[in-house]
């Protein structure tokens, strides 16, 4: 058997017992065994500001560059605040896509899971990401798309998911991001001099 294909779960929000924590989780366990996922924080990256890199005091950003760059892909599972992302993942995006000319992102296979207690489903939120991926060279999974709403009673803190039609779709859309991965990581390896 094939060595899992690694991929790095961003979480957009900080809170540990959150909605979308608790989807990272569900996803994590609905995988198929082709995927490995392992969420990277992002809680503890100090606002990027270029005329700070290199200082010690931002080692965060390198350690998290790090987790990043051996992964054969990224899923993203974020909440929408204000119509967008929060802007701890933003400052992800930021901190990972430099110094300019060496991205973490640039070339890996993407996914977005948006998750919301209300119906919109984290919209907006959702798009937005999708804009900065396209610019970050990320190829991300058109479909299934993922839009998770009503989502506060869904996920139990293990990962759980309480509704059987809810974690059919989720499963159905992690095989098809495992497919996706794995076409994605063909391609860049045939590329590779």
């Amino acid at each position: 058997m094939n060595k899992p294909l690694s991929i790095a779960v961003v979480v957009g929000s900080l809170r540990a017992d959150g909605i979308s924590h608790r989807g990272a989780l569900a996803l994590s366990r609905l995988a198929p065994n082709t995927l490995d996922l392992s969420i990277v924080p992002i809680g503890d990256l100090p606002l990027y500001n270029p005329d700070r890199e290199g200082q010690a005091d931002t080692a965060p950003w390198a350690a998290f560059r790090d987790a990043l760059k051996p992964a054969d892909g990224v899923l993203f599972v974020t909440p929408e605040y204000n119509r967008s992302v929060p802007a701890p993942l933003k400052n992800a995006i930021d901190v990972g896509s430099r110094p300019y000319g060496a991205s973490a992102w640039a070339g890996k296979p993407a996914a977005v899971v948006s998750v919301s207690p209300g119906g919109l489903s984290a919209f907006g939120a959702n798009h937005h990401l999708r804009q900065s991926l396209v610019f970050l060279d990320m190829p991300v999974l058109q479909q299934p798309e993922a839009y998770i709403g009503h989502a506060a009673t869904l996920f139990g803190d293990d990962g759980a998911v309480s509704a059987p039609d809810t974690e059919a779709f989720l499963s159905t859309f992690m095989s098809r991001f495992a497919d996706w991965v794995s076409l994605i990581a063909s391609v860049n390896k045939e590329r590779r001099p």
